[in-house]
Formats: C-alpha cells, structure tokens, sequence
C-alpha cells in the first residue's frame, strides 16, 4: 500500500496497521479502484457507476466503439444516454445524431436511453430520476458532469474516446486530483443563491484557480443552500478549471435522494485531518447577487457594479438553472409584470417534470402572461445551438454557465452570466438590474 499522507502504524499480532486521512474525493475514489489509500497525483484504473453521453458527444463515442471492433457494452445498465442539446431536433444533422444514439441503444438494450419527450437537460434530469446517488463514481462526455458532485459523488467529464473505453470495459483511467476546501459562512442575502456563491468564488479565484482539483465546497452557508442550489455550485466547478466540485452528504441530501434512488447510497466525508492542497474561507453574508460580464465567468461583480447595459434577451434556464426553485424564482418576480419591449424572454425548464411542475403551480401561465417564451427542455441556446441564438452585437443575461465570446450566436454578441433573479429582474427592465430595482425591499 502507498502512503501519499502522513500516516500513522500500530502493531497488532505482528501486523502493521496503518491510517491514511483521506478527502471524501479521495475516498470515493479509492473505494471504485478497490484500493485503501489514493493520494493525488497518483494514476489509477477505477470502475464508475454511470457512464453519460449526450446528441452531441455520444455519437463520436459510438463511432469509436464499432471502429475498435466492439461487439457489446460490459454493462447496458451503466451507460446513459440524453438526447438534449439539439432536440427537438433542430436540423438534418442533429436528426441524424439523435438516429444514431437511438439505434445505438435499442441494439445494445441501454437501460437508460432518454429521447424528446421524456428527456431533460442531462445534468438535472440524472439526479432527478435517481441515477446517481452519493459515494458514486460518474463519468460523463460532457464538462458539466461535474455537477453530480453536489450530491456527494465523484463525477468528472471526459472525452468522447474515453466514453468509447468505458463503454467497452466498466473503467475508466484517472489520475486522483488535489482537493481544495472552499468554507462558507454566513446567512446569504435575499435573492442570492448557488449562482451567486459560484460566480462570487470564480471571480475571486479565477478561472483557472482550481486547475485538475476537486473543488470540495463547506460551511453553513453551503449546508444552508437547497439541492437545487448545491447542483448549481457544482456544475460551475468546471469554470474554475477544476477536475470536479463535491459537497459532502448530509440531512438535505438523504432528503432529496430519498426514494429516488436507484441504487444503494453510499456516504462519505473527508477525514477531519485530511490533508488540502489550500483552504479558503469566504463571508457568504457579504456576497451580492452577482453578474459575469464577457467574455469569461471569472469576470463577476456586484449587479450594481455592472452598469447601464440594456439587453436584447434574457434566458432562464439550462443544466445551471432550470430546476423547478429557479423557475419559482424567476415567476415570483415576473408575476404581475411584462418584459421591456426591447427585450426579449426565453424560459426553458431543465426537465419534463419541471415543465408539468411549471403548469401545476402557474408558473407558465406568469412566464407566457408576462410576454416570455416557455419551451420544452432543450439545452438550445446555452451553446448556440437553437431556441435563441444572438445575432451580432446582440446582449444577452442568462442563467447558463458560459459566456465566452460567440458561446450563444455570433461572435460579436455578449452574453452577461447571472441567477434567475437577476435575469428576471433584468427582462422587466430591459437592462441589467438588481432584482429589488422591479420587486422592491
């Protein structure tokens, strides 16, 4: 066994015990690779719980499959399949992807194989049906898949190849991150929420502050945030250039996994002792709703330091915000009111049972009274890709994660980063606001 920590031997009957402290990341880890102790930077060949691909990155991943000669998945229960980003399909091409992961999946039985009509956003709809749960390892084609974090899981993107890989063998080869600790305290002021707190941190820590780290985030005003909140957090984790983003489980995830799950939870926390590549301690009780400006999410500042920046479109929705707490958000400050007639409104929930949620509670009824457009779930314009994309020198607030230059249309637009409150708020106004500006104190 190898000792990457300060490690500590007692003997008992001739033998040698030893104690490594250990990251929940670390442990997690350790656990999928049938190994006592990882420590960071160390290679390892670990077996993951749920592999994911999407329309877009599942297909290269087939091609590679059938190209190495494949003839079967290892496991049709362990790989997932969301047909999201362009679906409804928005052209042949897309059309053609989505044929291709549906042939792919009836041909190897994929247990888990989401089309229009009953997929959703990837990254909310897993956590939603149950298919992760904590002490999870996932993989994923995607660079959100680092969401699942939230959970108390281990969950990382990786390439379309190394998807093709571990849908060929069960594994996949990582090499074990540093953690870092983030430590929030403090109540959190009205209107911000897991947005503001990820954006304020990337801001402060840049986008590359976290490179090949597992961002693990702590303290009360993290325990205080809801689920919705919590996947938020970690779905940004990536933006900071991190491996992934892990909160450990606690009464509010038992909670929401609950029922849910499709699998047996396991749950870890980090040894008290545990060793972190760096530790800092934010004020969370002096965090304002906050806004990226372009043409990165490090560049976040207070709503008010923003400026006069009148808007073309607010989106509210995406694998960020499009749970059914942000669609509450948003219709408690449209309720009653319209969109600025310079701008215009697009809200998509992240899944089908928040689009029917969405109806059962009015919420679609404030959002299409309020002059917005309520789509089916799609992942759309978060990636420029339909439902919204900005023509050229067009200016967008919106609650996606990405706002580098031509993420959303043309490379001469500029998308502004923000929570639902804010992106409402700013709808109404037709500029970029603070919501107290429509709603009051």
């Amino acid at each position: 066994m190898v000792c990457g920590k300060d490690c500590s031997g007692t003997s008992i009957d001739g033998q040698t015990q030893t104690h490594v402290s250990m990251t929940i990341t670390e442990k997690i880890l350790a656990a999928h690779a049938a190994r006592d102790v990882v420590a960071p930077g160390e290679f390892i060949l670990a077996e993951f719980d749920l592999a994911l691909g999407n329309d877009i990155t599942a297909p290269i991943a087939i091609n590679q499959f059938e190209s190495a000669g494949a003839r079967s998945v290892f496991d049709p229960d362990k790989i997932c399949f969301v047909a999201d980003h362009f679906v409804p399909n928005k052209d042949i091409e897309s059309a053609e992807q989505s044929r291709q992961l549906r042939e792919f999946a009836q041909k190897h039985k994929l247990a888990h194989f989401y089309d229009a009509g009953r997929m959703g956003i990837e990254h909310a709809l897993l956590p939603e049906q149950g298919l992760v749960v904590p002490g999870d390892l996932v993989i994923g084609a995607d660079s959100h898949t680092c969401t699942y974090g939230a959970l108390g899981a281990f969950s990382t993107g990786v390439g379309s190849t190394d998807l093709a890989a571990a849908m060929v063998t069960g594994k996949v080869w990582l090499k074990v991150p540093e953690s870092m600790k983030l430590v929030y305290n403090g109540s959190l002021k009205k209107w911000v929420g897991g947005k503001d707190i990820i954006l304020y941190t990337i801001g402060r820590i840049g986008v590359d502050g976290a490179l090949y780290r597992a961002m693990e985030f702590a303290g009360d005003s993290i325990t205080s945030l809801s689920m919705a909140d919590r996947l938020t957090v970690c779905n940004m984790a990536i933006e900071a250039g991190a491996k992934s983003g892990v909160i450990a489980p606690d009464d509010e995830t038992r909670r929401y996994v609950g029922d849910r799950a499709r699998s047996e939870p396991r749950f870890y926390e980090s040894d008290a002792d545990a060793t972190y590549a760096e530790v800092q301690e934010f004020d969370a009780s002096a965090v304002e709703p906050q806004v990226a400006v372009p043409h990165l999410p490090e560049n976040a500042v207070a709503v008010g330091e923003v400026g006069d920046v009148p808007i073309d479109q607010a989106v509210i929705g995406s694998c960020t915000n499009g749970r059914i707490e942000d669609m509450r958000v948003a219709a408690s400050i449209l309720e009653g009111k319209k969109v600025a007639r310079n701008a215009r409104l697009i809200v998509i929930p992240a899944t089908q049972q928040v689009y029917l949620d969405c109806i059962s509670e009015g919420l679609a009824r404030v959002f299409v009274e309020a002059g917005g457009v309520f789509s089916t779930p799609t992942c759309g314009p978060c990636l420029g890709g339909h439902m919204g994309v900005l023509a050229a020198g067009e200016v967008a607030v919106s609650t996606t994660n990405r706002n580098f230059r031509g993420r959303m249309g043309h490379p001469d637009s500029k998308v502004y980063l923000a929570g639902p409150a804010v992106a409402a708020a700013s709808a109404v106004a037709g500029r970029i606001v603070s919501p107290d500006e429509v709603v009051g104190d």
